[in-house]
């Protein structure tokens, strides 16, 4: 039985990172493991909770960097510069996996929608507290390391402009450094 669900949940990543979620049905998955639906349906009653092992799996293969390290650096730019260094390193290693992911994020369930957002917000929070800004300039910064950590801005630099991963973190650094205003 464990077997069974480690290849429809193995069948639902090569599907994800391939083709994407969109084109990634059900029955499609069902038919990569080499199963039924309805022994996927046994195996994952809903949607949710596929997509949830599959993430989780595909995760467990390809830790992402862990926002909590970022806050024990004082220095902001000293952050920043590591936290970029090791997100847009874990992006260009894995950015072709993630590319069809997130380009079909609409077609995924909610509740992954909500943790992608959710690490997002753990980033930015990672980045930004703890540095004493008023409210405007707090919610600008926050903006801008919504923007940086963001895959796309990543994809932007490195795969549109063909930035080297240093130079997109350089980059990156700069537009942070300029988004508080201490005045306000």
């Amino acid at each position: 039985m464990d077997l069974t669900r480690q290849r429809i949940t193995e069948a639902a990543v090569r599907l994800h990172t391939t083709v994407g979620p969109s084109e990634a049905s059900l029955s499609a998955v069902a038919e990569e493991a080499g199963v039924t639906r309805l022994t996927l349906y046994r195996h994952f009653p809903t949607r949710d909770q596929l997509f949830a092992a599959c993430m989780g799996h595909w995760r467990s293969l390809h830790p992402p960097p862990d926002p909590d390290a970022w806050r024990r650096i004082p220095a902001f730019d000293v952050r920043a510069r590591r936290a970029l260094q090791e997100l847009y390193a874990w992006y260009r290693q894995n950015g072709g996996d993630l590319y069809p992911i997130y380009r079909d994020a609409t077609y995924t369930p909610e509740s992954n929608q909500r943790a992608r957002t959710a690490m997002d917000a753990r980033m930015v929070d990672a980045l930004v507290d703890g540095l004493g800004l008023r409210a405007a300039a707090r919610r600008r910064l926050r903006a801008a390391a919504g923007h940086v950590v963001a895959f796309w801005t990543w994809g932007s630099f490195a795969v549109d402009q063909g930035l080297t991963t240093t130079e997109a973190v350089d980059l990156a650094v700069r537009f942070l450094g300029a988004a508080p205003r201490p005045s306000e």
